[in-house]
C-alpha cells in the first residue's frame, strides 16, 4: 500500500489528487488512520465446469455478505474458449454464466444467465444490484437495454421498461430533457431502498442523473452537473481540453458519468470519469461539493483510446467507487481504471489518505479495474474488464488497517 503524506495542492494544480471545491486540504492528518489492505491470492476458488472468467464489469455485496459479479461474455476471445469447439481443441474453457454468486470463502453458490437466457436480457451487461429481499437487478448499455429483475435463483420477475429502440448506436442522439426512455440503454444504477428509489447515472451518451420509483418505474426527478436542471443541460458533445493541465471546472457533467451511489446520511456520490472528479449532491439534486481524483490524468479528448490503441491510452480516473461499510462510511474507495489503482479518500473532505494496486497481472495488482465493492467486514472486491478479466479480494490488515470500526 502507498500512502500520500504531502499536503494536497490547490485544485487548479495538475498534481492534485483530490480536493473539495477550491479548498486546499492536507491528507497528513488522516494518513495514520487509513485502512491498509493485502490481497487474498486464493480467492475466489477456480470456477467449475471449465467456465471461463470474462469481464468482471460490476460487483455487488448483498445483505448476507455474498458477492455477486457480472461475468460479461461479450469480449471472450477464441483462445479462451478452446473447449467449446467440436471436437474440443483444448482442455479449457467454455463460456460461463454471466451472473455469479460467491460466498465469503470464494465458492460459487449460484450461477445463471446468458445472452439468450430470457427476452430482454441486456445486449451488453453493465451493472448488477441485489436488494434486501435478495432480488437481482441487471442493466445493459446497448440500445434497447433496460433493467431486468430476477430472484436470486435466476427466475425472471419484472422489466423496468423505459427501453429505447434497438437501433445502431451511431443513430442514438443526446437528449437530456426527455425521461420516458433510455435510448443508449442503462449504464450504472443503485438503490435507496428505504425511499424505494433507483438512481440511474445516464452518462454514456447523456450527462445527467435520474431518479425513478423502484417499484412502478415512474420518473421522480433528475439533474445535471452542479445540480443543473434537466431543462438547462445542453445536448452538445463534451468539449476536449488541453491535457497538459487538469480538466476544466465546467458546470455541466462531462461524459462519461459512470456511477451514482447514495450514502446512508442522505448524499449521492456521482462518478464523473470525463472530468476526473466525484460530485456530491443531496438526494434532491442540490450540489454540495466535489473531489478531484488524480486530475493530472487525461480524462477526455481526441486522444482517448482503449485496449487496442497503440498510441492513445484510456482516459479518466473515476470508473466507479464504493463507500466504506463502517458506521460513518468514513472513506471513499475509487476504482481508477486508467492508473489501475484504488484511491482511498476521506469522505468528509476528499483528502487522499492511501491507495493500493498498480498496473500489472500479479496478485494484488490491477489491469483495467472497473468495479469495486466492500462487505460488512471491510473486505474489498475489485473487478477487471477488457483483457484483465478477474475478480480479486483485498483483506483489511491489522494495526492502522483495521478499518477503524
Amino acid at each position: 500500500m502507498r500512502t500520500k503524506t504531502q499536503p494536497v495542492k490547490a485544485c487548479a494544480a495538475a498534481v492534485v489528487f483530490s480536493c473539495v471545491a477550491i479548498v486546499a486540504v492536507s491528507s497528513q492528518a488522516h494518513a495514520q488512520q487509513a485502512p491498509a489492505y493485502k490481497v487474498d491470492p486464493f480467492w475466489p476458488k477456480p470456477l467449475p465446469n471449465k467456465w471461463s472468467t470474462q469481464q468482471v464489469v460490476d460487483i455487488y455485496v448483498d445483505k448476507d455478505d455474498h458477492i455477486w459479479a457480472i461475468n460479461r461474455e461479450d469480449d471472450a476471445r477464441p483462445d479462451e474458449l478452446g473447449a467449446m469447439t467440436k471436437p474440443p481443441r483444448a482442455e479449457c474453457c467454455v463460456l460461463g454464466p454471466e451472473v455469479l454468486e460467491f460466498d465469503q470463502d470464494g465458492n460459487i453458490l449460484r450461477a445463471w444467465g446468458s445472452q439468450d437466457y430470457v427476452p430482454g436480457w441486456p445486449g451488453r451487461l453493465q451493472t448488477i444490484g441485489v436488494d434486501r429481499e435478495l432480488n437481482v437487478y441487471l442493466s445493459g448499455t446497448k440500445p434497447g437495454d433496460s433493467i431486468i429483475k430476477f430472484t436470486q435463483d435466476g427466475k425472471f420477475l419484472s422489466d423496468f421498461g423505459h427501453r429505447g429502440p434497438k437501433v445502431p448506436a451511431s443513430e442514438v442522439k443526446q437528449d437530456n430533457q426527455q425521461t420516458a426512455i433510455f435510448p443508449p440503454g442503462i449504464g450504472a444504477f443503485d438503490f435507496d431502498e428505504s425511499a424505494r428509489e433507483v438512481y440511474i447515472a445516464d452518462g454514456f451518451l447523456n450527462k445527467r442523473v435520474l431518479v425513478y420509483d423502484m417499484d412502478t418505474g415512474a420518473f421522480k426527478r433528475g439533474w445535471g452537473g452542479h445540480g443543473t436542471p434537466l431543462a438547462e443541460i445542453d445536448n452538445d458533445p463534451t468539449p476536449p481540453y488541453d491535457p497538459s493541465g487538469p480538466p476544466p471546472d465546467q458546470k455541466q457533467f462531462a461524459q462519461v458519468v459512470h456511477c451514482a451511489h447514495p450514502s446512508r446520511d442522505g448524499f449521492v456520490y456521482v462518478c464523473e470519469r470525463g472530468s476526473d472528479r466525484i460530485q456530491v449532491f443531496t438526494k434532491q439534486g442540490q450540489f454540495v461539493k466535489q473531489f478531484w481524483v488524480h486530475p493530472s490524468t487525461q480524462s477526455r479528448g481526441p486522444h482517448c483510446g482503449g485496449i487496442w490503441s497503440s498510441t492513445d491510452p484510456p482516459c479518466g480516473t473515476v470508473y466507479n467507487l464504493t463507500l466504506s461499510t463502517d458506521p460513518r462510511q468514513k472513506y471513499i474507495l475509487v476504482a481508477d481504471g486508467t492508473n489501475n489503482t484504488v484511491w482511498i479518500l476521506n469522505r468528509n473532505d476528499g483528502a487522499l489518505v492511501g491507495s493500493f494496486g498498480g498496473n500489472g497481472r500479479y496478485a494484488g495488482q490491477l489491469h483495467w479495474i472497473d468495479s469495486i465493492a466492500m462487505d460488512s467486514k471491510g473486505n474489498v472486491y475489485t473487478g477487471e474488464v477488457e483483457d484483465g478479466k478477474r475478480i480479486q479480494k483485498f483483506v483489511p490488515m491489522s494495526g492502522d488497517g483495521k478499518n477503524n470500526r
